[in-house]
């Protein structure tokens, strides 16, 4: 703001022209390329603005108030329709439209600030740069801007505009019975996280929230270190001078990674179905009447209920996954392994270290120094791992009426709820709600990982 003030009380007649015509400052100084530039832009942005986007923006208040109807036109004899409001158009360009007024007011700062630097520079005798010097900074000391410039847009676009439509969605009752165009839907505040918080007999949110959570940790943190040190293991076995034939052992392994994974994941679904395959070895061999004497499996069932039941499901999924991940981790693990400095091993073997101690010492840190970024990554995937679990219980009924009056089974994340809740029952809002949960948990381990590798610099304990 001092800064402003400064510029409206020490800016001559073309900075101060500038407030009205963005280009005047320019085009004073000689850079009329740049000063055509900035005015075309303003007169886009008006343009933009009071003929697109301000109907939208005046309406985000109500998002519509106008519902669509159809008449008889008596002059036609034909069906028409009403000029009617659409509160999802509404809503999306709103959202838009305030970002580019946002965006405008950034550059037209900016724009500002650039224009007096000119005026000081004139004044001083300085060297004004060219539109081809201008040019030509951004390709060498600004390459850095030109460089950002489209993914900043890009981000924009794919990231933050979505996002905060879904968190605007959230506030509102966009559900199956209020679809536009036909429907209009309206601001509610807070009513939809006070339903996701709240478990009664008629709303049972609250209740599968909680449990679907629960699990949603659970899985992450199994999910990722089941993986994380099995290929560890793997690799340091295979590794092993005593090993014979590694490239062999390596191949077998990787071979699941050659196949797709949601290949790989639909027919191990269907080979632990209830009829499935497997249930049918299990059976002939009496394995599923030795469970059933055990009170593992109810006595009424013929099958072993692999990915049907909960608790058999839960196991089932994380053990599938471990054979599913920890390939990958291997091969990681493997070129990870092999730059271990040899003579911090062979050091430790002459103070009389053994096999254990030194993996515990020397190759757990190493490993967890070089690869702790990718672990919190590993974490957060798995906290949205959509396809192991939606693919592995696409057939799984909850017999639970609580989980199914809120749409949910005992084996969904917070993802494949959300998933469910958009695709199948058109329940926008609590699934936008869910969807920020998502967002606030992800962000929080994100922060609390990163926050805790950068709190000291260990680097020097493996030069």
């Amino acid at each position: 703001m001092k800064k402003l003030l400064e510029i409206c009380k020490n800016g001559d007649a073309a900075t101060r022209l500038s407030m009205i015509i963005m280009g005047a400052g320019y085009c004073a100084r000689g850079q009329y390329a740049k000063g055509i530039i900035m005015t075309v832009i303003e007169v886009l942005f008006f343009l933009f603005t009071f003929r697109f986007s301000w109907q939208y923006i005046c309406k985000l208040n109500t998002l519509g108030t106008v519902q669509r109807e159809e008449y008889l036109d008596l002059t036609t004899l034909q069906k028409t329709v009403n000029d009617y409001d659409n509160s999802l158009l509404i809503l999306l360009c709103g959202i838009i439209g305030i970002l580019f007024i946002a965006a405008f007011i950034a550059l037209y700062i900016s724009n500002l600030r650039a224009v007096y630097e000119l005026q000081k520079q004139a004044s001083e005798g300085k060297h004004i740069n060219s539109f081809r010097e201008d040019c030509k900074e951004l390709i060498n000391a600004k390459f850095h801007i030109t460089l950002l410039t489209l993914p900043g847009i890009g981000v924009l676009l794919v990231n933050i505009i979505p996002i905060l439509f879904m968190i605007a969605i959230a506030f509102t009752n966009y559900d199956m019975n209020r679809q536009p165009p036909t429907y209009l839907f309206t601001w509610v505040g807070l009513d939809n996280f006070r339903e996701l918080f709240t478990s009664t007999s008629t709303v049972t949110f609250g209740y599968a929230f909680i449990r679907i959570l629960v699990w949603t940790l659970i899985w992450a943190f199994l999910a990722t270190f089941t993986t994380y040190f099995g290929g560890i293991l793997l690799a340091k076995l295979i590794n092993d001078k005593t090993v014979r034939w590694k490239k062999m052992w390596r191949s077998l392994f990787v071979v699941t990674i050659a196949i797709p994974q949601f290949v790989t994941l639909l027919l191990v679904g269907k080979m632990f179905g209830d009829y499935g395959i497997v249930n049918s070895i299990c059976s002939k061999i009496g394995l599923t009447q030795v469970l059933q004497n055990l009170g593992l499996v109810g006595k009424g069932l013929s099958y072993i209920p692999f990915l049907s039941k909960p608790g058999w499901a839960h196991v089932m999924i994380v053990l599938i996954n471990i054979w599913v991940g920890v390939p990958y981790q291997m091969l990681s693990a493997t070129g990870i392994l092999l730059n271990i400095p040899e003579e911090q091993l062979e050091s430790a073997r002459i103070d009389g270290a053994n096999e254990a101690q030194i993996f515990h010492k020397i190759t757990m840190p190493y490993m967890l120094f070089v690869t702790g970024p990718s672990l919190i990554t590993a974490f957060i995937g798995n906290i949205n791992n959509f396809n192991v679990i939606y693919l592995l219980t696409s057939d799984y009924v909850t017999g639970n009426m609580r989980y199914a009056n809120s749409n949910a089974k005992e084996v969904d994340l917070l993802v494949t709820w959300l998933f469910t809740l958009t695709n199948d029952y058109s329940n926008y809002k609590m699934a936008s709600v869910i969807g920020i949960c998502v967002f606030v948990l992800c962000a929080v381990f994100t922060l609390i990982g990163f926050t805790r590798m950068i709190a000291g610099n260990r680097e020097e304990e493996f030069q």
